[in-house]
């Protein structure tokens, strides 16, 4: 009796691990399908794109001005302003400029305020207010960041649509990114290392300068790149505090109130014209953002490991 009763059991915990197993490696299959979905899109986005842009990314088209004019197109006076599309030179330097005005404002406001939060603000309500919304605000639509751009750097302060308004937008949209992965880089150093550092004399700053940001700076700068490799992309910003969608010459860094173009705007530029080869010159500028976007994301990577390494 106690047999037939210890075997029945034993045959139903059978079947019911079974049955789990069966729906584990249907979980996995839905997910890994999903995974390929995704992946099947990116592979024929890239594929399409590439065909476009074949033959029409060459060095002409990363040193020279756009154009308006396509009649009598001929390669070899590829970029003149009356015989072919153009390049995307005047926007590919824009995009740069953009970025490093952006990368500084970003390093200074971003890693200080991580720093007050993490280090230096008491435990109180009003701290966890702040950070709690700061964490909202990097789920705010790009757009918004835009009109707050527009309402404050371009009216507000009269800077005009210039590259100093488009850069303090994009620093604004980023901000929230760079200090919630800025302080969970810091709050990652063991409080070990603190007390070791106060325990022979150092002052706080001492401890933070010594000790704890080389300890962050592998997540402190690979969040930095992240997030300016998002903003390079960005388009409805820096549209918002009035970017050129073509310009023939290239801003000044030295002149930060210049006004200024982005790849981002070139593309969109190239991409609403109806003549054929606008699609293709499109299609080019669409693969060196790409290529831009890759090799940021590379850097982090670089740097993490390369840390990560030391440690």
């Amino acid at each position: 009796m106690s047999t037939d009763t210890d075997t029945d059991s034993f045959d139903f915990d059978g079947s019911a691990l079974r049955r789990k197993r069966l729906l584990g490696k249907a979980f996995v299959g839905a997910c890994f399908a999903a995974t390929m979905v995704g992946i099947v899109a990116l592979i024929a986005l890239l594929v399409d794109v590439v065909t476009e842009a074949w033959g029409w990314l060459t060095w002409e088209f990363l040193t020279y001005p756009p154009s308006r004019f396509v009649e009598n197109y001929n390669p070899a006076n590829y970029g003149a302003l009356d015989t072919g599309p153009g390049g995307i030179y005047p926007a590919l330097i824009g995009s740069i400029y953009l970025i490093v005005l952006t990368a500084i404002f970003t390093l200074f406001l971003g890693v200080g305020a991580a720093i007050y939060l993490e280090e230096y603000a008491p435990d109180t309500r009003l701290t966890t207010f702040i950070e709690t919304n700061i964490a909202n605000l990097a789920g705010v639509p790009s757009i918004v960041y835009g009109l707050l751009g527009l309402a404050m750097f371009v009216r507000a302060l009269q800077t005009g649509s210039s590259l100093l308004a488009g850069a303090l937008t994009l620093t604004l949209l980023i901000l929230p990114i760079v200090i919630v992965s800025a302080q969970e880089s810091l709050r990652a150093v063991p409080d070990s290392m603190r007390r070791a550092s106060y325990g022979t004399g150092a002052t706080k700053w001492q401890t933070i300068r010594n000790v704890v940001l080389p300890e962050a700076i592998p997540g402190i700068m690979t969040g930095i790149i992240l997030s300016l490799s998002r903003a390079i992309g960005e388009t409805a910003p820096i549209l918002m505090v009035g970017a050129a969608t073509s310009m023939f010459a290239p801003p000044r860094l030295t002149q930060p109130t210049d006004a200024f173009s982005a790849m981002p705007m070139q593309i969109f530029d190239w991409a609403r014209l109806p003549e054929a080869d606008f699609q293709h010159v499109a299609a080019a500028g669409i693969v060196v953002l790409l290529t831009i976007l890759l090799l940021m994301n590379a850097v982090a990577i670089l740097i993490r490991n390369k840390y990560n390494r030391r440690r």
